[in-house]
């Protein structure tokens, strides 16, 4: 009875969970939108932003799996993929107080919004990762 209860009440903070990651991805796309035709970040930000992405379209698939197969060790992997995450979020603030930073403040104020909008991608994975790491264990981590 309490494994029921327990699967209920994860399946509803999940669902809010991916509900949450689907606004944060439509955020970054309307980042783009808004300064279409002109490029949304400035050129030296790029590869960060392509990792971000690269790293976020991987959490997303992996969460999408670690829901489905409930499997405790692949969701314990999702935190090693917010590490890389979050490194290159703290990352892009030493490039922002560089002073080497020659773009305007609207570039700054979009490379902080959507390093935010990807960081928080991953964060809210990593919450349903632990969910199913509890569900599937009863401990709500699984050591490395």
């Amino acid at each position: 009875m309490a494994s029921d209860l327990r699967a209920v009440v994860a399946a509803i903070k999940n669902v809010a969970d991916v509900e949450r990651m689907g606004a944060l991805a439509l955020h970054v796309a309307k980042v783009v939108r808004r300064r279409h035709p002109a490029h949304a970040l400035p050129e030296d930000v790029n590869g960060y932003f392509a990792e971000m992405g690269r790293i976020a379209v991987e959490i997303g698939d992996t969460t999408k799996s670690v829901v489905l197969e409930r499997d405790p060790h692949q969701a314990a992997q999702l935190r090693h993929d917010d590490d890389a995450m979050d490194d290159l979020h703290r990352h892009l603030f030493t490039v922002l107080m560089d002073r080497e930073w020659t773009h305007d403040v609207p570039s700054a104020v979009d490379v902080t919004l959507l390093g935010r909008y990807y960081e928080r991608f991953a964060d809210h994975a990593v919450e349903i990762a632990r969910r199913v790491i509890y569900q599937a264990t009863g401990a709500t981590e699984i050591p490395d």
